[in-house]
C-alpha cells in the first residue's frame, strides 16, 4: 500500500511539473548593443515543430513568451540583414532569459525561394484555402486567379459554385457589392492577392445573410521590408479596343506601413438577348444588343502604425467612380399568318456611380490573445438616366419614355471582436456588430407629349427610403482532440427595417411604410477527423438568411424594352437557408464533397407574361420551396511533367416549388471543367481553364448545354520583374440557350456576350526583394451586398 502510495504521490507531482508553465524573455541588440525593433524570435517545442510560437522584439528590442509549459525548446532569432542566431536546445523548468546579439551580414542575397507553378490549395471543414503566396502563376486579373478555385466557375453569366449562384465576394472581409465586379475581377491585379478563402458554410464570426458561399480574397500585406511596388497595364480588343493601367505602393519601416494604389480602366464588352415567344397567335422576335465601354477609376491606401509590440492602429480607404453610357438597341418582329410588323426601339443609358469608403481599427494582439475594433463608413451614390424611344422605320406606335432615378446609400458599421487562445487545441471567439443603414431612392418617370418632348408622370414617379438597424452577438469555439477537430458557433441577430415608399396615388400624395423586424439566431457547426496520414473527412452545417436588396423591395416598374419591365416587390421577405456538407479530403486537398441545402421562402425571380398586352414582366418573388443537391469529384493533373492543374466534375439537382405562382421546377445536371498549367520551352508558362455543361436551372430559365474556353501564356523578363501575359478569353462561349414557360405561353431565350476577347497584360514589380510576414486583419461588413445597384 506505501509503495502504492509512494508511485500516486511521484505520478501526482509530475503532472504538475509537467503542466507548469514558465516565460522566456530577453533582448536583441546589435554588435553596438543597440536594441534591435522587430527582430523575429521563434520558439520551437522538441516533438511539435510543426507548431512554433512566434513574436517580434519591441521598440527597446525586448521579447517575451508567457505561459510556456516545461519541456525541452530551441529558439531562432532572424532579421533582414543580419545573421541568423540559434539557441539550441534547452530544459525548460524556471523562467529563463536569453539575451542575443546579432551580426550583422557582410553582404545580403536575394531569398531562394521554391516555388510552385499552381496555388497550395487546403480544404478543411469551414473553408477551403487558396494561398497564392507561394506559387509562381504569372496571372492577369482576379478572373484568372478565380478559375484557379476548384469548383469555382467564372463565366459570363457571373460566378457560381457547385451549380448556385448568389456568391458574396469579400476584400479583407469587406464586401465589394457597391462595387461593380464585373470590373473589379477585370481590374483586380492578381498580384496584390495574398490568399483567397472559400467558405461554403461560414460560421457565426461571419454574417448570417446571403444564400450562397463567401469568396474572401485577403491582400498581401507587410510582406516586404523597405519600399516596394508594381505598374500595371493591360490592352485588348473585345466590342472594340480597351485598355487599363494603375500603380501600386507600399513601404514597411519600423512601426510603419502604408500602401497606396490608383487604377483607370475602358473595358469593352456586349451582353446581347435573343428572344423568342408565343402570345396567342401571333410570335414575337426580339433582338437586343447591349454594348458596354464604362469609364472606370480607383483610388485606394491605408495605414498601419504599431504602438508597440501589442498594439496597432490604423485607417484604410477606397474611392471608385464608373461612368457608363451606352445605347441598347432592340428589333421586335411581330407576326402571324397574315402580318407581320416592326419596332426598332433604342435605350439610351446615362449612369455616373461613386463610393467612398473609410475604415479606422484598432487591434491588441499576444500570442494568446486578439482585440479588433473598427469602424467602416461607405457613401455611395448611383444616379441613372434612361430614355426608351422608337426609331425610324418602326410600324408599331410607342411612347417615348425617360426615368431619372437618383439614389444615395449611407452605410456605418461597428465591429468588435476578441479571441483567446488557451492551448493549440482550444480556441474561443466572441463579438459584436451594429450596422445602421439609410438609402434614398428617387425615381421620376416620364412619357413623350405632343411636342417631342417629356412630361413627368406623376402616377407612375416614386420616392422610396429605407432606414435599417442590425444588431448582432456572436460566439464560437475551436476545439482539437487527437484526430479530430470540432467548430460550432451561435450568432443572434436583431434587424429592423423600415421601408417607406412616398407616391402619388388618385391624385393624393400617398405615403406607405413596410416594417419587418427580425429576431434570430442562427448556428454553424463542423467536425472533422483524419482517417488516415492522407485521408480526411468532415460534415458541417450553416443556417443563412438572405434579405431582399434594397432596390427590389420597390414597386415601382422601369421598362428595359418596348416590351419588358423590371418592377419591385415591397412584400418581399427573408429567405433562410439549412446548409449541410460532407467533405473528403486527400493531403488535404478537396477530393469528393456531398452538399444540400434547403430553403423557405427561396428569393426568385418570376418572369409573366400578360397575353392582353403582350407585356412581359420581371419581378422578385418568394417561391415556398427550394432544395439543392451538388456531387463533386475533383483530381489533381499532374500526369506529365510539367503540368499542374484541377479537373472534376459537379453533378446538381435543383428544384424550386410554388403552389402560389405555378412554379413546379426540377433538374439535373453535370458540368465538368479543367484547369491547368504546363511549361513550355523558354519557361514558358501556358495555362489554360475551361468547362463544358449539360445544363442548368438559372431561375425559371431550363437551359441547354454550355461550354466555355480560356487559354493563356506567360513569362517574365528583367530577372523576373517584368511579367508578360497574352490572355485569349471566351474562345468557346455558347452562353445560355434555353426556355421560359410563363403558364400562358413559352419562349425560346438565349443570353449570350462577346467573344474572343484578346488582352495583353504587363506587370512591373520594383523596391526590395526580400519577406518579413506581418499578421493580416480581416474584417466583416455585408449590408452593400444588398444595394444591387446592376450596371
Amino acid at each position: 500500500m506505501k509503495t502504492l502510495t509512494n508511485t500516486l504521490f511521484i505520478l501526482f507531482f509530475g503532472i504538475l511539473a509537467t503542466n507548469a508553465q514558465h516565460s522566456i524573455s530577453g533582448k536583441i541588440v546589435d554588435e553596438q548593443n543597440l536594441p534591435l525593433p522587430f527582430a523575429n524570435i521563434v520558439l520551437y517545442k522538441i516533438g511539435e515543430e510543426a507548431n512554433p510560437k512566434g513574436t517580434v522584439s519591441a521598440d527597446n528590442g525586448t521579447y517575451n513568451f508567457e505561459k510556456i509549459a516545461s519541456g525541452k525548446y530551441k529558439i531562432e532569432i532572424s532579421m533582414l540583414g543580419f545573421e541568423t542566431q540559434k539557441i539550441t536546445v534547452f530544459e525548460l523548468n524556471s523562467n529563463k532569459t536569453f539575451n542575443v546579439t546579432l551580426k550583422e551580414e557582410s553582404q545580403t542575397l536575394n531569398e531562394v525561394v521554391i516555388k510552385s507553378k499552381r496555388p497550395v490549395i487546403r480544404q478543411n471543414a469551414e473553408k477551403l484555402i487558396v494561398d497564392l503566396e507561394k506559387s509562381e502563376m504569372i496571372n492577369s486579373n482576379l478572373q484568372d486567379v478565380m478559375r484557379k478555385i476548384p469548383g469555382v466557375l467564372v463565366t459570363n453569366n457571373g460566378i457560381s459554385i457547385a451549380g448556385k449562384g448568389g456568391i458574396t465576394i469579400l476584400i479583407n472581409g469587406k464586401t465589394t457589392e457597391y462595387m461593380d465586379v464585373d470590373t473589379l475581377l477585370r481590374d483586380f491585379p492578381a498580384d496584390n492577392i495574398s490568399k483567397i478563402e472559400l467558405v461554403e458554410q461560414p460560421g457565426a464570426e461571419y454574417q448570417a445573410s446571403g444564400s450562397g458561399a463567401i469568396i474572401n480574397i485577403i491582400l498581401k500585406k507587410n510582406v516586404k521590408l523597405g519600399t516596394h511596388g508594381s505598374v500595371n497595364t493591360w490592352v485588348g480588343e473585345d466590342e472594340g479596343f480597351e485598355w487599363g493601367s494603375g500603380v501600386s505602393i507600399a513601404s514597411y519601416k519600423n512601426k510603419l506601413n502604408w500602401q497606396a494604389g490608383v487604377n483607370y480602366s475602358q473595358p469593352t464588352y456586349r451582353e446581347d438577348l435573343f428572344l423568342v415567344r408565343t402570345v396567342g397567335s401571333e410570335t414575337y422576335d426580339q433582338v437586343t444588343r447591349e454594348p458596354y465601354d464604362p469609364d472606370n477609376f480607383t483610388i485606394r491606401g491605408s495605414l498601419d502604425y504599431y504602438l508597440s509590440e501589442n498594439h496597432s492602429v490604423g485607417v484604410g480607404g477606397r474611392f471608385n467612380t464608373r461612368k457608363s453610357t451606352r445605347t441598347v438597341l432592340s428589333e421586335t418582329i411581330i407576326s402571324d399568318a397574315n402580318n407581320r410588323n416592326t419596332l426598332f426601339s433604342e435605350n439610351y443609358f446615362d449612369r455616373d456611380r461613386a463610393n467612398f469608403n473609410i475604415n479606422p481599427y484598432y487591434e491588441y494582439k499576444t500570442d494568446t490573445d486578439k482585440l479588433v475594433i473598427d469602424f467602416n463608413y461607405v457613401d455611395f451614390t448611383n444616379n441613372s438616366t434612361n430614355t426608351l424611344y422608337d426609331v425610324a422605320g418602326s410600324t408599331v406606335a410607342f411612347t417615348d419614355r425617360r426615368y431619372i432615378q437618383d439614389g444615395t446609400y449611407s452605410i456605418k458599421t461597428y465591429r468588435a471582436d476578441y479571441t483567446k487562445t488557451f492551448s493549440d487545441n482550444f480556441k474561443v471567439s466572441a463579438g459584436t456588430r451594429f450596422a445602421d443603414v439609410k438609402t434614398d431612392n428617387d425615381l421620376q418617370t416620364f412619357e413623350e407629349n405632343t411636342n417631342n418632348g417629356f412630361d413627368k408622370d406623376n402616377e407612375a414617379s416614386s420616392r422610396f427610403v429605407i432606414d435599417e438597424t442590425i444588431f448582432a452577438l456572436y460566439s464560437k469555439v475551436n476545439a482539437n482532440y487527437g484526430k479530430w477537430s470540432f467548430s460550432g458557433g451561435l450568432r443572434y441577430e436583431n434587424s429592423n427595417t423600415d421601408g417607406t415608399s412616398t407616391f402619388l396615388k388618385n391624385g393624393t400624395l400617398t405615403t406607405e411604410v413596410q416594417k419587418r423586424p427580425i429576431k434570430k439566431i442562427f448556428p454553424s457547426a463542423s467536425i472533422s477527423r483524419k482517417i488516415t496520414d492522407v485521408l480526411g473527412a468532415s460534415v458541417s452545417y450553416s443556417y443563412r438568411i438572405q434579405r431582399p436588396s434594397y432596390s427590389s423591395l420597390n414597386s415601382f416598374q422601369q421598362f428595359l424594352d418596348p416590351f419588358s419591365a423590371g418592377e419591385g416587390n415591397p412584400n418581399l421577405t427573408p429567405a433562410y437557408t439549412n446548409n449541410y456538407q460532407f467533405n473528403l479530403t486527400y493531403e488535404g486537398q478537396p477530393f469528393f464533397t456531398v452538399g444540400y441545402s434547403k430553403t423557405d421562402d427561396v428569393l426568385f425571380q418570376l418572369i409573366k407574361q400578360d397575353n392582353t398586352t403582350a407585356q412581359i414582366r420581371q419581378k422578385d418573388v418568394n417561391v415556398e420551396n427550394n432544395a439543392n443537391w451538388n456531387f463533386r469529384l475533383f483530381a489533381p493533373v499532374n500526369f506529365a511533367k510539367g503540368l499542374e492543374g484541377y479537373t472534376g466534375i459537379i453533378v446538381t439537382n435543383t428544384d424550386y416549388q410554388s403552389s402560389t405562382y405555378g412554379v413546379d421546377l426540377n433538374k439535373w445536371n453535370l458540368i465538368w471543367f479543367i484547369q491547368a498549367s504546363y511549361q513550355l520551352p523558354w519557361d514558358v508558362n501556358f495555362e489554360l481553364s475551361g468547362n463544358y455543361g449539360t445544363g442548368a436551372l438559372e431561375g425559371q430559365i431550363e437551359v441547354d448545354w454550355l461550354a466555355e474556353l480560356d487559354f493563356s501564356f506567360g513569362k517574365k523578363f528583367l530577372d523576373d520583374k517584368l511579367k508578360v501575359n497574352l490572355g485569349f478569353n471566351k474562345m468557346l462561349n455558347r452562353g445560355f440557350v434555353g426556355n421560359i414557360d410563363y403558364g400562358n405561353g413559352t419562349a425560346q431565350v438565349e443570353s449570350n456576350g462577346s467573344r474572343q476577347n484578346i488582352q495583353l497584360r504587363l506587370v512591373y514589380s520594383f523596391g526590395s526583394q526580400f519577406g518579413k510576414k506581418k499578421s493580416k486583419r480581416n474584417s466583416n461588413n455585408d449590408e452593400e451586398n444588398r444595394i444591387n445597384a446592376g450596371n
